[in-house]
């Protein structure tokens, strides 16, 4: 027997990860495993399992996606947010050949696709994750502005603020000098 798998829109931290799982446990349902974005099962579920478990992940900010386009651009999410948020550099690798790396589609597609059902391009949402990153960075204060755009893959110091002036309306150093964090959680971006 094959096993099944879910794809669970909105998981965007290890914190998703443990919500998700134990939306899984109280049903008594144990996975395979479950990482960003996707569950692996021994078995299918069945129709009240899964109207239970659709349930219980609802209530937490979840849901099961069903249909392949919705499936496809959550991964699209995932890969990008998990790029960003979640590793320890980010790789030298351009956005449209990384998604393509992993994921068996023309980047074009994947890009028409991604801004008829998101109203944002793929660039867009991947520069706004980017800046979310950078606006955490500048919050703990452990880096300077050079080591966030050299951790962030910017070519320059210059074209980092350019961006985050772009995306937020003032400068790091305005960011940093507020004192107010002003940062959106990943789902929202």
């Amino acid at each position: 027997m094959e096993n099944a798998e879910l794809l669970i829109k909105n998981m965007v931290c290890p914190r998703c990860v443990e919500a998700v799982r134990a939306s899984f446990d109280d049903l008594g349902i144990t996975p395979i495993s479950v990482e960003l974005g996707k569950v692996i099962l021994q078995n299918e579920l069945t129709e009240v399992q899964k109207a239970k478990l659709e349930k219980s992940l609802f209530s937490k900010g979840f849901e099961i996606l069903e249909d392949a386009k919705s499936a496809l651009i959550s991964k699209i999410k995932t890969l990008i947010i998990d790029r960003i948020h979640h590793q320890q550099e980010i790789p030298n690798l351009n956005i449209s050949d990384f998604l393509t790396q992993q994921i068996p589609h023309d980047y074009a597609y994947l890009s028409r696709l991604f801004s008829s059902v998101e109203s944002v391009t793929i660039e867009r949402f991947y520069t706004r994750q980017k800046i979310e990153k950078v606006k955490e960075l500048l919050y703990y204060g452990e880096m300077t502005l050079s080591e966030i755009a050299h951790l962030m893959g910017y070519s320059s110091v210059a074209y980092l603020s350019s961006q985050f002036k772009k995306e937020t309306g003032m400068t790091p150093s305005e960011f940093k000098s507020s004192g107010k964090p002003n940062r959106k959680s990943l789902d929202q971006i």
